[in-house]
């Protein structure tokens, strides 16, 4: 596996540099996440709707964040009729075991089965395979918002992935134990075999960024669990299949390395680093005037936006119509959202960096 992992004087530097950025942040987040639990919950609750929303659109699912966050909040399990309905469900159950338990689920063949049974738990047609690796082959696809899809690059065939597998499970768990390794490193090429092993029939893709998230977790960088990761990844999508095929194209020869892939990963974490520090001051300018009412009246906008004021008025109905409207007004002036279209047709959603 080292082998991957030799790159040239000025690869090397590129990557120890951008590694010394994202500890330098997490050394400083250990400050700023114990002052701030009110908001950094709400930062986490926009960023799971933005991580299911991503990571299964990556897939191909249509169903925009504001399908996603309605479905969640009204979920039924006897009424997810649809393969993107069942693909969101199974994500966000996952995913929320992993931010309330990561501590608690260690990388083993075991566990690494039994999220892919929760991801796909709702998917009839996955029952047969779910939890179990794959026996046909299959291959990294790309599919675009038109609907086509193209071959990335072929997989490793059935019989080799239960011992592709132990080994990359017992190197990860190896090195990230004597530390010889950076963690940042262990984990960007835990990914990128996994990827590349493509352990299971379907959902491989999805389990991947799951994965990403407990690893990151578990080495305590913490903060990825407030800004989307998954979205940065879908926003940089051809990025993102260029890096694993740049490796992947040499896979099983000794020229194999794979220094695109880490460099567009740790650039990732920077761009969500970037985000997370401008969400941060955004909310603590915000924090020192906002009352509760216009806290409940954001947070709702940042849950369920595109957001009009008869939702507000309905969902916050302990206020009156008269004061939800000042508190809108004010908030658009703070250029904490921004308010769309007139009259009846007026939404407001959360103001983008």
């Amino acid at each position: 596996m080292e082998q991957k992992l030799q790159f040239d004087f000025a690869t090397t530097q590129r990557i120890i540099q951008k590694i010394g950025q994202i500890d330098q942040f997490k050394g400083e987040w250990k400050n700023i996440d114990q002052e701030d639990n009110k908001y950094l919950k709400e930062l986490r609750k926009i960023a799971t709707i933005q991580s299911i929303g991503s990571s299964t659109r990556i897939e191909g699912s249509s169903l925009s964040d504001a399908e996603i966050a309605s479905l969640i909040k009204n979920m039924k399990v006897n009424k997810l009729q649809t393969r993107d309905e069942q693909e969101v469900a199974g994500y966000y159950d996952t995913l929320d075991t992993i931010l309330s338990s990561y501590e608690h689920i260690d990388i083993s063949i075991s566990n690494i089965h039994s999220l892919h049974n929760l991801l796909l738990k709702y998917s009839g047609k996955d029952t047969r395979h779910r939890g179990q690796f794959k026996e046909l082959t299959n291959q990294v696809v790309a599919t675009y918002p038109d609907g086509t899809a193209r071959v990335i690059f072929k997989t490793t065939e059935p019989y080799l992935v239960s011992k592709e597998m132990d080994d990359l499970v017992k190197w990860t768990n190896e090195s990230l134990a004597s530390k010889a390794i950076h963690p940042l490193m262990v984990i960007g090429t835990f990914v990128y075999e996994f990827l590349s092993i493509h352990p299971y029939q379907d959902g491989n893709g999805r389990l991947s960024r799951l994965l990403t998230n407990l690893l990151l977790l578990n080495a305590d960088y913490k903060f990825v669990q407030y800004v989307s990761l998954e979205h940065i990844v879908e926003s940089k999508k051809a990025d993102y299949y260029q890096a694993l095929m740049e490796g992947q194209k040499d896979r099983y020869n000794a020229s194999e390395r794979i220094d695109r892939w880490l460099l567009f990963f740790f650039d990732c974490l920077l761009e969500l680093i970037n985000k997370l520090e401008r969400k941060v001051a955004d909310f603590k300018q915000l924090g020192g005037y906002l009352n509760d009412r216009q806290r409940d009246v954001l947070t709702y906008i940042q849950n369920n936006q595109p957001a009009k004021i008869s939702d507000i008025s309905k969902h916050l109905s302990q206020y009156s119509i008269a004061s939800l409207r000042k508190d809108l007004q004010y908030l658009v002036k703070e250029l904490a959202i921004e308010k769309l279209g007139e009259s009846k047709g007026t939404i407001y959603i959360i103001k983008q960096n």
